[in-house]
């Protein structure tokens, strides 16, 4: 997956909205009562014809509004930050950071920055996939031509995130499975900082301002 679809995949975690089905109404009382969230990842990257093109293990972490941080460790180390400001993205492979004002780099996921309250049904058609195995599932599937992907699929055990899927407009398919997920727990503001290595690039969007 593109780093630029990391970052727009990553913020569809954070909002999302009632719908009549149970399945939607139960991620909506999900997220109301997530304040924070921490839990190990496991990341695939599927091609159009079901091939694995890529696996990666991390952990991630959630403050609401506005503040995670995705910490990948395996294949190679790749940090992605946001303080709700600004958005940092570290590339250990190709020694190099790029910054970018939060709103600017979410800006192409509808109805998903951080801190909105806006109802997804002005952004998403919504619709309930039923129980699959045991995991609930949600699909939202963007009313914009313009998004950068066809499809997010965000599936429930109980009352935790379990899995999330998104569907490109390349074909690719990126699946996420979540770990030990530990629901508001106390996180450390130092964690949605980012100081970045000495040697490397640092290339800042020109509408970032500090």
């Amino acid at each position: 997956m593109t780093r630029i679809l990391k970052v727009t995949f990553l913020s569809v975690l954070l909002a999302t909205s009632a719908g009549a089905a149970a399945d939607v109404a139960r991620l909506k009382t999900f997220l109301s009562a997530m304040k924070s969230l921490e839990a190990a990842f496991e990341q695939t990257v599927e091609d159009e014809k079901g091939r694995n093109l890529e696996s990666s293990f991390g952990r991630f972490y959630l403050s609401r509004p506005g503040r995670f941080r995705w910490s990948y460790t395996v294949p190679y180390v790749q940090e992605i930050v946001s303080d709700g400001e600004e958005v940092w993205i570290y590339d250990s492979e190709l020694a190099q950071v790029t910054v970018k004002s939060a709103r600017e780099a979410l800006a192409n996921a509808p109805g998903l920055l951080l801190s909105t309250n806006r109802p997804l049904e002005a952004e998403f058609v919504l619709t309930d996939l039923g129980r699959k195995g045991d995991v609930e599932w949600v699909e939202l599937t963007p009313k914009s031509t313009d998004a950068p992907f066809r499809k997010v699929r965000i599936g429930l055990r109980g009352r935790d995130l379990a899995e999330m899927e998104l569907a490109d407009g390349f074909g690719q398919l990126t699946h996420l499975r979540f770990k030990g997920a530990i629901k508001n727990p106390k996180l450390s503001p130092e964690l949605f900082r980012f100081q970045p290595p000495d040697g490397v690039d640092v290339m800042r969007d020109p509408t970032v301002t500090h």
